[in-house]
């Protein structure tokens, strides 16, 4: 490739003129991006669930996951976290009250995430306070698995 040396001349190196390289090698730069996205396709979904439950198992299909979604994680000791922030008792209806809500007033899909050494009541105590507070729509997240419990 000529760099823009003159091959006939026989000045010496200060009579060459070095005409600057326009090209731009843009090929390193899209694998260090196509390396970035391959990390966050795979970190991305991992960041869902910051609050380790022992879900029960069950045979159900995953849902598709919303954009305006909340996370309510119920611990064995009976510990509330709204998506990754531990609530003190008796501040989730409070909580629930001041969240926004989505296009023409409609509540995020709320994701309730209960261990399964927790009692019954336990449970339908905090779908209560989310049914009072108008989020009717709630998913149960379980383990799947291929056989029936």
């Amino acid at each position: 490739m000529a760099m823009g040396l003159n091959a006939g001349s026989r000045r010496g190196r200060r009579g060459r003129r070095r005409v600057p390289m326009a090209e731009i090698n843009v090929t390193p730069m899209v694998d260090v991006m196509l390396v970035l996205l391959i990390i966050f396709m795979v970190t991305a979904p991992l960041l869902t669930a910051g609050v380790p439950v022992d879900l029960p198992d069950s045979r159900a299909k995953a849902l598709a996951q919303e954009a305006d979604e909340i996370t309510i994680s119920i611990l064995r000791d009976g510990r509330i976290y709204l998506d990754q922030d531990e609530l003190a008792p008796g501040t989730l209806s409070d909580r629930l009250a001041n969240l926004p809500h989505g296009l023409a007033g409609k509540p995020p899909l709320v994701t309730l995430r209960a261990d399964q050494g927790l009692e019954y009541g336990q449970v339908i105590a905090v779908m209560g306070e989310l049914n009072r507070s108008g989020f009717n729509a709630i998913s149960l997240v379980t383990n799947s698995s291929v056989t029936a419990p």
